[in-house]
């Protein structure tokens, strides 16, 4: 009688395990592929204005947006790369908010295809204070520019030279150097991906940008440079009734970088001009949201 009793139980939690067992896969099956951050260019007006200070931003993102990764603007702490004091201070908020620190967007240190090599080696350097102060936060990359004067050519080859040792030296601090389509030739989806294959360092690689392709195809530039992606930047303008970017189809974006087999941030970058900062934020927030179980 006992084993039969033994039997019929073990027959029942077998049954509950084969019930139960679906419901854990359909569970596995919606996690998102990936995180939501914001760009902090998305408030450039905000923070110009002087109505959101940089060291606020982390706190702002939390609880004001619920988005828990940021991708900083250096521009907006320009002078604080080596202090100390205030990047413990500001990764001492992002933490106690529960707000991982992704990227810094990095402008204004001169041109790394710059064809006065004084320049460029300068420029070079001048970005080292950054990578340093982006280890110190624990974020995982600085974004640079592919900027210079010359043919494709001669600006690619100078630029190659120079994430080759941008990335050098980031290693060290495990950070990627990455490259987004950010104006000019690097908005050249097939030449920026051919940079970035010349350069062949695992901590180089591109933050494609839906809107920054200008005299070349979005979708072409996007699928160019996914394979080089650590971070995606989603672009956002203006929308219409159903939620939906009027300029570009978000869905067959987010299918290419899928497609690509992408894991990490996807960064809102809003610019437009129509809806408030706050509300753009939160309309390209909420058009991300359909695609995390694409």
């Amino acid at each position: 009688m006992n084993s039969r009793r033994t039997f019929l139980k073990n027959l029942g939690l077998a049954a509950a395990g084969v019930a139960v067992a679906p419901s854990l896969d359909v569970f596995a099956a919606k996690k998102p592929w990936f995180e939501i951050s914001l760009a902090q260019w998305s408030l450039h007006k905000t923070l110009f204005a002087g109505d959101l200070k940089n060291i606020d931003f982390p706190e702002f993102a939390a609880k004001k947006l619920n988005i828990y990764g940021v991708e900083y603007v250096n521009q907006f702490f320009k002078d604080k790369a080596k202090d100390m004091v205030y990047l413990k201070d500001l990764n001492n908020r992002a933490k106690d908010n529960g707000v991982k620190n992704v990227i810094i967007m990095i402008d204004g240190e001169g041109n790394l295809g710059d064809e006065d090599n004084t320049k460029r080696l300068q420029a070079i350097e001048n970005h080292y204070k950054w990578v340093d102060a982006a280890a110190f936060l624990g974020c995982k990359s600085i974004r640079v520019n592919a900027a210079g004067k010359g043919t494709p050519e001669e600006v690619a080859q100078r630029v190659v030279e120079s994430l080759s040792t941008l990335a050098d030296y980031g290693r060290k601090a495990k950070i990627n150097i990455i490259v987004e389509n950010h104006g000019g030739i690097s908005s050249h989806g097939d030449w920026l991906s051919g940079v970035l294959k010349a350069v062949d360092k695992k901590n180089c690689g591109s933050l494609p940008d839906f809107g920054n392709f200008y005299e070349y195809d979005r979708y072409q530039g996007v699928q160019d440079l996914m394979p080089y992606a650590k971070g995606v930047s989603a672009k956002s303008h203006d929308f219409d009734a159903n939620g939906n970017e009027t300029g570009i189809d978000y869905h067959r974006m987010m299918q290419i970088v899928k497609d690509a087999g992408f894991k990490g941030y996807v960064g809102i970058e809003y610019e437009g001009k129509n809806l408030p900062e706050v509300e753009g934020i939160l309309a390209t927030k909420k058009l991300l949201e359909r695609f995390k179980t694409l």
